[in-house]
C-alpha cells in the first residue's frame, strides 16, 4: 500500500500549520525495525506503543503502559499508523488539536520479530499482525525481553482491541511502567511538566 494511503488517517486528523508533529516524508527504515513508547498526557493519560512495520509505525494506545509481569495483561487499543519520524517526536500538541497535550519519549530502540507458524517457520511480521498474534523481542533502554501482541476483539464493530503481554522466561531485565508524571524522557531526560514548561516559554 502506498505511503500516502497508509498515512491518510494520520494526516487527515492533524493541522500541520498548528502542530509540531511530523508530516511524514519517508524517513529511512534502517537495518533493524524500531519501536518507541511515548507517554501522552492528552484528555486521558496513556502510553503510545509503536512498532515499525515496513515504512510506518503501527500504533496502540495502552492506558496503563507496558508491564514487566507476564501475568499482567495490558489492554492495547489500535490507533492510526504514524510516520517513522514520529519515533523522535517530543513536545506539546496544541489544545484543540487532535491528541492535544504533552508527549515525551519514554523508551525507544530496536525489536526482533519472533513470529513462527506451527511448523516453526518464520512468519512475515506484518502478516502475523494481520492474523492477530505477533511475538517480538524488544531491545530498548528500559524495555528488554520478549513480548506478544494478541487481538482478542475484532474490529467489526469499530472497537478492535489487543493485549500486550510480557512473555515468561529469560533473564532480560524489564522495567515496569512508571508513574507517568514522574517519568523522564529517554531522549531529553525531561518530565512531562518540564516539556510543557519549556514549550510555554518558547
Amino acid at each position: 500500500m502506498a505511503d500516502r494511503d497508509r498515512l491518510r488517517d494520520y494526516r487527515g486528523k492533524r493541522d500541520f500549520d498548528r502542530t509540531g508533529e511530523p508530516r511524514g516524508r519517508g524517513a529511512s527504515a534502517g537495518d533493524e525495525p524500531r519501536f518507541v513508547v511515548q507517554i501522552h498526557d492528552a484528555s486521558t493519560m496513556h502510553f503510545d506503543f509503536r512498532l515499525q512495520v515496513d515504512d510506518v509505525l503501527k500504533s496502540w494506545s495502552i492506558p496503563r503502559g507496558p508491564s514487566a509481569d507476564p501475568r499482567d495483561k495490558r489492554l492495547a487499543v489500535p490507533t492510526e499508523d504514524h510516520p517513522l519520524e514520529y519515533e523522535e517526536f517530543e513536545g506539546v500538541i496544541p489544545r484543540g488539536e487532535y491528541g492535544g497535550g504533552t508527549v515525551i519519549v519514554w523508551d525507544h530502540g530496536t525489536y526482533e520479530p519472533l513470529s513462527h507458524d506451527r511448523q516453526g517457520r518464520p512468519v512475515d511480521f506484518a502478516r502475523s499482525l494481520e492474523r492477530g498474534h505477533a511475538t517480538f523481542r524488544l531491545s530498548g533502554s528500559k524495555l528488554r525481553g520478549e513480548y506478544a501482541l494478541t487481538r482478542f476483539r475484532s474490529g467489526r464493530d469499530g472497537k478492535e482491541a489487543w493485549l500486550l503481554v510480557k512473555r515468561a522466561g529469560g533473564t532480560a531485565r524489564t522495567h515496569g511502567a512508571p508513574d507517568p508524571r514522574r517519568a523522564r524522557s529517554a531522549v531529553s531526560g525531561r518530565t512531562l511538566a518540564q516539556v510543557a514548561s519549556d514549550a510555554a516559554g518558547e
